[in-house]
């Protein structure tokens, strides 16, 4: 194929990337993104088959069938509280293949005995650090968010100068292959290096910031692949790898934002690392009791109330609850009471993690309100409804210095008339710290899975009719 007409299919796959990805910014135009994106990857896929010197037609399309029979099997039986591991292993499944694909280009070079020239060397180093990382990176992210290892933070004396020591021998070996492309002692090195620097870099991260994590071995996942598109010299490529990586670092500076961390805190702070100790109590040590209520004691206050907000968290998420609680709120609507769903950015164990569940259940997208807009409108609700939800409705980040979540955005439930909390036990959220708000004046604590209560919530409020 002609060379200039392989040019312009990458350039028409780059516009159909940025005109998807444009859309993915409304729950309302995603799915359209999601194909105009898809078309413009399948655009370059076909431009690239389309290339002399492509390895035989007959493995790719095995790899293929293969592919997508894995794909269809994933996609069908995953459920959606699997969501956030099923996008860190893409995410280390990418940044393995950046890798591989690196690899294999140097190995080529060895064999000729010719050296790489221009910016091959150094994108070659780049593509397999990058890509080695992401790839052990994201399997321990899906470890610990699969449950297969603690989902606490790991840590240990001078653990730090570890890290930032071997940090620098990676680099050096990287250095040293820019170099001499060709000796390969050092790129095993740095190979098992980054490997190693994967699993070390995460480790120390703890489950509440695992939504950060995940977007930043995403951004890791598309650099790599950019770095990739600079050793085969193929533009389309490039461009979807700086995209990926680009967007991927937005979301991680939003998601940090919406904790009030920065990204080294998140990164380096070990966040979680150290149990805290709960108590049934105030600040202070003031013992208190939380109030439990029966869902029928809910809906006498449902069927005097004119507005209600009710917050999703991953207790909603765990107990596959979103249906239930869409019935909930169509059965409130038909009664004249105002029902909008407040979503804080970093509710669950993904971005949008939230957002996805809700629609699944086919949630009205007005309905959903991010935490800035909603938040004034609390101290005039008459019911806030919190399902599953800890850390993100906790006053401490307002009031108490000493928490660690002290200065992080939250959403103003406390401020409500009244406030119902679906919980299955007072057990406390990713942080490790007890919520005062269950012991307020205003708390009302429905004890029990969130399915379960939210269909009950809808019998009591219709024998109430």
């Amino acid at each position: 194929m002609n060379a200039q007409l392989i040019q312009f299919a990458y350039l028409a796959s780059a516009v159909l990337l940025i005109v998807g990805m444009r859309n993915l910014g409304s729950p309302k135009t995603a799915p359209r993104g999601n194909l105009i994106a898809a078309a413009g990857l399948l655009v370059a896929v076909v431009a690239t088959l389309l290339v002399q010197g492509v390895v035989s037609y007959g493995t790719i399309l095995a790899g293929i069938v293969v592919g997508s029979a894995i794909g269809v099997v994933l996609a069908t039986r995953i459920q959606m509280t699997a969501m956030p591991q099923m996008v860190a292993l893409l995410n280390g499944f990418g940044g393995g293949a950046s890798a591989l694909v690196a690899s294999a280009e140097l190995l080529s070079y060895v064999r000729v005995g010719e050296e790489p020239t221009g910016i091959v060397p150094l994108a070659i180093v780049l593509g397999v650090l990058i890509g080695g990382l992401t790839f052990t990176g994201s399997l321990v992210a899906f470890a610990k968010l699969q449950e297969l290892v603690s989902g606490a933070a790991v840590v240990y004396p001078g653990q730090q100068f570890v890290n930032g020591l071997l940090a620098l021998i990676t680099l050096g070996l990287g250095a040293a292959m820019v170099m001499n492309p060709l000796g390969l002692d050092p790129y095993f090195g740095m190979v098992a290096l980054a490997l190693l620097l994967g699993v070390l870099l995460v480790i120390p991260i703890g489950g509440a910031d695992m939504p950060v994590v995940i977007s930043l071995l995403n951004s890791y996942s598309g650099l790599a692949a950019c770095a990739t598109g600079f050793v085969l010299g193929n533009a389309g490529l490039v461009i979807s790898g700086s995209l990926v990586g680009a967007s991927g670092i937005i979301l991680t500076k939003i998601m940090c934002d919406a904790m009030n961390r920065s990204l080294g805190n998140v990164l380096f702070g070990a966040f979680g690392a150290v149990d805290q100790t709960v108590s049934a109590g105030a600040s202070g040590g003031e013992q208190r009791t939380a109030k439990g209520y029966t869902p029928e004691d809910a809906a006498v206050i449902f069927s005097n109330a004119r507005s209600c907000i009710i917050v999703p968290g991953y207790g909603m998420a765990v107990a596959q609850a979103q249906h239930a609680v869409r019935e909930l709120s169509d059965l409130l609507e038909s009664k004249d009471i105002s029902v909008k769903f407040a979503i804080h950015p970093v509710a669950g164990r993904m971005p949008g993690h939230m957002n996805v569940l809700l629609a699944e259940a086919d949630v009205p997208y007005e309905n959903l309100v991010e935490m800035d807009q909603i938040n004034s409108e609390f101290p005039e609700t008459d019911v806030a409804l919190v399902i599953g939800a800890n850390d993100v409705v906790n006053p401490d980040a307002r009031t108490d210095k000493g928490s660690p979540i002290y200065g992080m955005p939250i959403l103003d439930v406390d401020r409500a008339q009244h406030v119902f909390v679906i919980k299955r036990s007072m057990n406390p959220g990713f942080a490790g710290v007890q919520n005062p708000l269950f012991f307020n004046d205003n708390t009302m604590m429905i004890f029990g899975d969130a399915k379960g209560v939210a269909l009950k919530l809808v019998e009591a409020v219709r024998d109430l009719s």
